[in-house]
């Protein structure tokens, strides 16, 4: 067997035809490196952490996917070898330090090898985005795009209060009301924490959202409240409440 055949595919679509107006991404979803990167110089417990990936993230997404009925857009790949969720070109597109964790295997890439990344992981996520949405203009059928991410509940010695963070920034209406339908500070979920949309760290609001004229909000649930199976079908219930809410 060819050992290509062997890998994960740079992107998974499930539910492509979900009946659902939401359309479901998640950007980091694995933390797979292929044997030829020799772990980007990394010891093995650091590919296990949220450097490599968002915890937790790939089952939330899962579970709301099926419980919405809703089209979902999964990685196949790690973030430290090229971000999805990252422009091309920008400091943390393909990042040599992460957190406080410098990525040896990153540090001394050629431009040839920068875009064989974008070749290879970056631009087959991005189609496969682009492809659902036109799909879905092209038949007229509404796409709120919600992305589905973690974060750390300590970030370079600062804890992190939030259970979850609604970031958006042209989507006001739905942000806030996301935000309030699963329960508004109150419940500890913060809106635009524990980080802010820009355009020079963030792919998926600006480009898939905001340049198609769509609502679009990345959701961020703290990690260690979906690390296990009954944390990711809890919250997923819980997204899934407050979505069809909104």
């Amino acid at each position: 067997m060819d050992l290509a055949e062997c890998l994960p595919a740079p992107v998974r679509v499930l539910n492509e035809a979900g009946a659902s107006p939401y359309v479901l991404l998640c950007e980091h979803a694995s933390r797979f490196i292929p044997e030829e990167y020799k772990g980007l110089g990394l010891a093995a417990e650091d590919l296990t952490r949220h450097i490599a990936w968002d915890i937790g993230a790939a089952n939330v997404a899962q579970g709301l996917s099926a419980l919405l009925d809703a089209p979902l857009v999964m990685a196949g790949y790690s973030r430290l070898l090229i971000d999805l969720n990252r422009p091309v070109g920008s400091a943390t597109s393909i990042p040599e330090i992460s957190e406080t964790t410098v990525i040896p295997g990153n540090l001394t890439l050629t431009p040839e090898e920068r875009m064989q990344r974008v070749a290879l992981y970056f631009e087959p996520y991005q189609l496969a985005v682009r492809k659902l949405l036109d799909a879905r203009r092209d038949a007229a059928r509404a796409a709120t795009i919600v992305g589905v991410h973690s974060f750390t509940r300590v970030y370079k010695g600062i804890a992190r209060p939030w259970h979850a963070g609604i970031l958006y920034r042209k989507s006001r209406r739905f942000g806030h009301a996301l935000a309030q339908a699963l329960g508004g500070a109150a419940e500890l979920i913060a809106e635009n924490e524990p980080y802010q949309i820009e355009d020079e760290s963030d792919y998926t609001v600006p480009v898939h959202g905001e340049a198609r004229g769509l609502d679009a909000a990345l959701v961020e649930i703290r990690q260690d409240l979906i690390a296990d199976g009954d944390g990711t079908a809890s919250w997923a219930a819980r997204l899934a409440t407050a979505l069809v809410a909104c």
